[in-house]
């Protein structure tokens, strides 16, 4: 099975979900093929599907199944899905449900489904049943600057599943690949932005050119008369750092121009969309960087560029604090932790899906995650109406998680900062026990 034949299994098993056939589900496995979802005991024969499959059904009377994605694994694949309806069946409780999730299928002989191992954030789908699918940012408007891929692309898809409307820009389209010449799009996110239930919009901007950016802020005012989240995640400096090279040692042209798309296009963004965003009281900018002020104020972040750009972007967050503040609105600076980006999982060889395979080689990788972690952090921001407690503060994924309670897809909250701290420089094992 090749990709678009996989991508066609995938849609048609897509369509299965939302037939109200619980029998067109157990079609496409084998007819001993086994469906496992999260711990509970696998569903074994076409039988036990039918009646797994069923039991979604009856649950959710107007269910409705999405494919997020389908990817070829080694020796088989992985389906991503997100599940929409409302609790209305025999017993429920009338509440709405919207659960992202995967399975990772083993295909037989016959090109059916041997077994699938699903997986979804159990605690927020009981959450779910008990309060509903919460939308607190519905007909709010985010800007995230620098959302093809990584953490802000892992932002975007969580204010859109919060209800936002969320333009997304970057400089490789579908069409055009920037300097990194790598894959993901901003196409691609808009579209995971829409998928999550927000409304996604792609926009083609190197935040380097003023009048680009004048020309998007001016776009937002015309289209929708408002701004209330801004998000900073522009960077691009993967390919130019050098690591532990001295100031005279590192190439000079790779350094300035790691400074000028790691700390310019922050300063340029905030030129054109702050007076936009400050229009209406309760705005929310985030400016994202790599490590809390805590930590990088005594660490050593690589080299000279690197170092001062990283920096630069939480002490930015700091000066927009003091002049946001009397006009209601908020800034912080948040950083991920050891993050799981698309970039990351092809250096070491793995996947989303398999990413505990790179422990082995680089054991401290237990305490990495997801970019929907972040993600969840800056939704769950822009949601609290305290929000203003943070203006001026450097967080942390991790941090926010233990405050506000939210968790990575896997249903855990890695606390990666502290983890360096304490156990990575502290020179103990690997174990992410109580960090996670």
């Amino acid at each position: 099975m090749n990709a678009n034949e996989l991508r066609d299994f995938a849609r048609r098993y897509t369509a299965a979900w939302c037939s109200r056939n619980p029998a067109s589900v157990a079609a496409f496995f084998s007819e001993s093929g086994s469906l496992k979802i999260n711990e509970a005991a696998p569903a074994v024969g076409r039988q036990a599907i039918t009646a797994a499959a069923q039991g979604f059904m009856s649950a959710f009377p107007d269910l409705v199944v999405t494919m997020d994605d389908a990817i070829l694994e080694r020796g088989g694949a992985v389906y991503r899905w997100t599940l929409t309806g409302r609790n209305s069946g025999p017993g429920g409780t009338g509440n709405a449900v919207r659960i992202s999730g995967h399975e990772e299928w083993r295909f037989g002989p016959d090109g059916f489904i041997a077994g699938s191992k699903g997986h979804f954030d159990e605690a927020e789908y009981q959450r779910q049943l008990k309060v509903g699918a919460s939308r607190p940012l519905a007909g709010k408007v985010a800007l995230v600057a620098g959302g093809t891929r990584g953490a802000g692309r892992g932002i975007a898809v969580e204010l859109g599943a919060a209800g936002a409307t969320v333009y997304v820009t970057g400089r490789t389209t579908r069409t055009h690949r920037s300097e990194y010449g790598r894959p993901e799009t901003i196409e691609e996110t808009a579209e995971l932005v829409s998928a999550a239930g927000g409304q996604g919009i792609a926009v083609q901007a190197d935040h380097l050119v003023a009048e680009t950016v004048r020309a998007l802020v001016d776009r937002i005012r015309a289209e929708h008369h408002r701004l209330d989240i801004l998000v900073n995640d522009l960077w691009g400096g993967e390919d130019l750092k050098e690591w532990n090279k001295a100031v005279w040692e590192h190439d000079l042209a790779n350094g300035l121009r790691l400074l000028s798309l790691g700390v310019h296009t922050h300063l340029i963004t905030a030129h054109f969309a702050l007076p936009l965003l400050i229009e209406r009281p309760g705005g929310l900018l985030v400016e994202v960087t790599d490590g809390t002020a805590e930590y990088n104020a005594d660490h050593y972040r690589i080299n000279p560029f690197y170092d001062l750009a990283k920096v630069a972007v939480a002490r930015m967050a700091w000066a927009h604090a003091q002049d946001l503040a009397r006009h209601g609105a908020t800034s912080v600076c948040i950083t991920p932790g050891w993050l799981r980006s698309e970039m990351m999982l092809d250096a070491f060889g793995v996947t989303e899906a398999t990413w505990r395979d790179a422990a082995a080689r680089v054991p401290h990788f237990v305490i990495s995650e997801t970019p929907r972690f972040v993600g969840r952090a800056v939704a769950t921001l822009a949601a609290d109406p305290d929000r203003s407690r943070w203006n001026g503060q450097s967080l942390s994924s991790g941090q926010l998680a233990k405050i506000y309670g939210f968790t990575d897809v896997d249903g855990s909250q890695p606390d990666a900062w502290r983890y360096v701290v304490e156990v990575q420089e502290a020179g103990k094992p690997a174990d992410a026990t109580g960090y996670r």
